[in-house]
């Protein structure tokens, strides 16, 4: 147990430094760039002969031109020429934070990217949003909701594409092997195929941000949690055709001294299995239905679809937590599950104050890591992360899915 608490301490003070030599890094690359604005202002011609402060940038610092001229475009957008006619700074407080070391490359590009899509008169507003967001989520969390800004401020989209499709040709084949494994082969035509690429391009997006390590999935790998993720979405549709007088459903049968513990296996279907934790984290709320057994297999309690989570009880979570109430996620209610705060099996009720929405991903980040869950006194959940991320362990939310307070 000491060395184990040393390992943490040690892994702590790593990051720690990391994270300090990060700052001083971005607040260095944050001053170039005022700089080579100052310097583009005043005549580089005049100043160092070059014809561009790229051309300057590329052999002070030995980069290629291509990475000169994008710090260099970086740079303008936050920051303004001293000249009457110089353009004006698209992100001035940006530019504030970025001083500071607070951003990274990617978050800058992402909220100057968005600023210059939004009307200047709703400008300021907007950069306070995503630099408030910026704090607690990364910068695909950030562009998320500059686009839903940018949308709510020029809604019209393109004409719709009124072209009848060709009667598509579809075939798909989907069996079990010994060893549980199962095989999917198909054949689409282009616009299934479009679609189907286009859905689990968006589910197969990597889990990047300040709240949780990078995502070292292969490609394979997050297309396969994608698909999986998918299956969920379509078994959770409520417009699910019924089969043989039920909806689709799988049955998971788990001995309760398992499904308290988390430890042993489960029964999954008619051959399958699954770990009793993966059974834990179902019986919360999804299309599999717990069967709880005793000692001597009998079965103790026979869950329903949902886990009792009700109609009514999710359209109070969906009203409440708008999506994925985890810190940075912009995952909508559909992708969406109800998570006890304390769990079922261990006596915690099925009302408001103990579920909260969580997409798949974080509600098994939570059962397997050290981030907590709570209600706040004002009703609504927040997070608690772990140690290593944030020493004072200091409460989060996800404010992502809250209405914009300002309007076009």
């Amino acid at each position: 147990m000491a060395t184990e608490t040393a390992w943490k301490t040690d892994a702590m003070a790593l990051a720690d430094r990391i994270t300090a030599l990060l700052t001083v890094v971005r607040s260095a690359e944050a001053e170039i760039g005022a700089l080579l604005v100052d310097i583009e202002s005043r005549g580089v011609m005049e100043l160092f002969g070059y014809r561009s402060v790229a051309r300057l940038l590329e052999h002070l610092a030995d980069i290629p031109k291509s990475a000169a001229e994008t710090v260099v475009n970086r740079a303008r957008g936050l920051h303004g020429g001293h000249h009457l006619d110089s353009p004006p700074a698209v992100a001035p407080a940006t530019a504030a934070a970025a001083s500071s070391g607070r951003l990274s490359n990617p978050m800058i590009d992402t909220i100057v990217g968005a600023l210059t899509e939004v009307p200047l008169e709703h400008r300021d507003d907007a950069e306070q949003h995503l630099l408030a967001l910026a704090e607690n989520a990364g910068y695909k969390q950030v562009a998320a909701l500059g686009a839903r800004i940018v949308a709510h401020l020029d809604p019209d989209g393109p004409e719709p594409d009124s072209t009848e499709p060709p009667i598509p040709s579809r075939e798909l084949s989907l069996r079990r092997k010994r060893t549980g494994v199962w095989e999917l082969h198909g054949r689409f035509d282009d616009e299934t195929g479009t679609r189907a690429s286009a859905l689990l391009d968006s589910l197969a997006e990597r889990r990047t941000g300040t709240n949780e390590a990078g995502d070292h999935r292969s490609p394979q790998e997050r297309y396969g949690d994608a698909f999986s993720d998918a299956i969920d979405l379509a078994l959770n549709s409520p417009t699910l055709p019924m089969q043989a007088g039920e909806r689709a459903h799988v049955m998971v049968a788990v001995h309760l001294k398992d499904l308290k513990s988390g430890l042993g296996e489960a029964t999954l279907g008619d051959t399958g299995t699954m770990t009793a934790a993966e059974a834990r984290v179902h019986a919360c709320d999804s299309m599999i239905i717990p069967a709880v057994l005793g000692e001597k297999s009998e079965p103790l309690n026979l869950g329903r679809l949902r886990r009792l989570i009700s109609a009514g009880l999710r359209r109070a979570l969906y009203l409440r937590d708008r999506g994925c109430a985890f810190p940075g996620c912009h995952r909508p209610p559909r992708h969406c599950q109800g998570h006890h705060i304390r769990h079922w099996a261990e006596g915690g009720p099925t009302d408001l104050h103990n579920l909260v929405l969580m997409c798949a991903h974080h509600h098994r980040l939570l059962h397997r890591s050290g981030w907590e869950v709570r209600i706040a006194a004002d009703g609504l959940p927040e997070f608690l992360p772990p140690a290593f991320l944030d020493r004072q362990r200091k409460p989060r939310r996800n404010n992502l899915h809250q209405p914009l307070p300002f309007a076009a």
